[in-house]
């Protein structure tokens, strides 16, 4: 959106300029510079012309980065065209008026407006029949995974199992830090997070994560490894996250390492 907002804010810019305000450029002198940086083959030496040049590559940067956003809504821009409109504004011989140049760009704008909307009530749809279709797997997945040994479910919906025991100690509160071991995968088994990839331990405030972390890392104890369930409600929700699609639940195996670990611990 931002780069959308970008290349529209230029073309804006562009039409909104007036006649007052144009800069007269002498042809003769134009077309010897022109010359002079053929014959150097772009060698500039002069601050003045690498400014020059330097704002005429930006500009294509960006613009080439901004024309591209443009393509998810099948809007292609002629970039030669772009070109020789910049250039035909500097000699003062534009095909369009200031008015017109105006209602090229509102008009534009509100095409594009209308493409956009399109495609976001596409992806609003296509994200919804998929939050549907994870709700029913998720749920399937659920009900036979409490058939299985070992495994309790809490009032919120949390389902959880021992897999490992530690020797016993301290479990985490509400208001603690704590530093733990994951692994993170979808009911299909498609890993998503581990810190055990990343060969480095997580430490959080315990109340700054999902419900079902909060809930279920209080039922452990220090070197307590369990399995977790944890439904959409208590997870991401309806409307997922970044990497979690909506009505999503979650498999995590999680050991509590430590609480209120030290500074030197956490490195």
């Amino acid at each position: 959106m931002k780069k959308i907002s970008l290349v529209l804010a230029m073309g804006l810019a562009l039409a909104a300029c007036k006649d007052d305000k144009k800069v007269e450029v002498n042809k003769e002198e134009s077309k010897a510079a022109e010359q002079t940086v053929a014959q150097k083959n772009l060698e500039l030496t002069d601050l003045n012309q690498k400014a020059a040049y330097s704002i005429g590559q930006n500009f294509s940067k960006q613009m080439t980065s901004n024309f591209g956003s443009l393509k998810e809504y099948g809007i292609e821009i002629d970039t030669a065209l772009v070109v020789q409109g910049i250039k035909d504004g500097f000699e003062g011989k534009g095909q369009f008026d200031e008015k017109q140049l105006a209602a090229n760009m509102q008009e534009f704008q509100a095409n594009l407006q209308t493409k956009m909307k399109a495609q976001q009530d596409k992806l609003a749809a296509e994200a919804k029949v998929k939050a549907e279709e994870a709700k029913a797997a998720g749920d399937a997945y659920r009900a036979e995974y409490a058939k299985k040994d070992g495994v309790k479910t809490t009032e919120s919906g949390l389902m959880y199992k021992v897999v490992t025991k530690g020797n016993g100690g301290a479990k985490p509160k509400v208001e603690d830090t704590v530093q733990v071991h994951y692994k993170g995968t979808f009911i299909d088994g498609e890993e998503f997070d581990s810190s055990y990839s990343r060969n480095q331990p997580t430490t959080f405030p315990l109340g700054g994560v999902i419900k079902g972390w909060t809930e279920g890392l209080q039922l452990m104890e220090v070197g307590d490894k369990f399995e977790f369930v944890i439904p959409a409600d208590i997870a991401y929700g309806e409307h997922g996250s970044s990497r979690i699609p909506g009505n999503s639940t979650l498999v995590f195996e999680v050991e509590l390492l430590n609480i209120n670990p030290k500074a030197e611990e956490q490195m």
